[in-house]
């Protein structure tokens, strides 16, 4: 093997590895978010290019809106896959205020043509325990 061949062949080695590695990364990316408040509800927005809404999983967790794409990317007639750009798990999450109170159950989210994800969380009110105030007195009238 000569010198030429071989520097070709180390290079293109390292050149498969690299777009390995960068294609890797991109299979797990984070998905960029706005986080919005009008006075009845929270909007989070998500970018999801190329997503459909099959794809998407959304989840209201802990305080946080939690968003799962997983894109199908369609195979090309004629075409061999040499590296894989486009991530095909993009993960997402948005916290909400902390002093936010939204009704889950009501929550929508919408796949727009423009690839944004929109996810709108009403604002309810905060649960709270009525608890009854008593003087001991009132517990020795119980007694009796």
């Amino acid at each position: 093997m000569r010198a030429r061949e071989f520097a070709e062949s180390v290079g293109d080695a390292v050149f498969e590895r690299l777009g390995r590695a960068a294609s890797q990364m991109q299979e797990e990316s984070p998905l960029p978010v706005d986080v919005l408040e009008s006075d009845d509800e929270y909007l989070v927005v998500f970018d999801a290019p190329g997503a459909t809404a099959s794809d998407v999983q959304v989840n209201y967790v802990g305080g946080a809106v939690e968003v799962r794409v997983d894109r199908f990317r369609e195979f090309r007639e004629g075409f061999e896959m040499v590296f894989p750009g486009r991530g095909l798990k993009l993960d997402g999450r948005a916290e909400l205020p902390d002093d936010a109170v939204v009704d889950a159950d009501e929550a929508r989210a919408e796949l727009r043509d423009n690839g944004a994800l929109y996810v709108f969380l009403p604002k309810g009110e905060p649960e709270g325990t009525e608890v009854d105030v008593t003087t001991p007195d009132d517990a020795d009238e119980d007694d009796e």
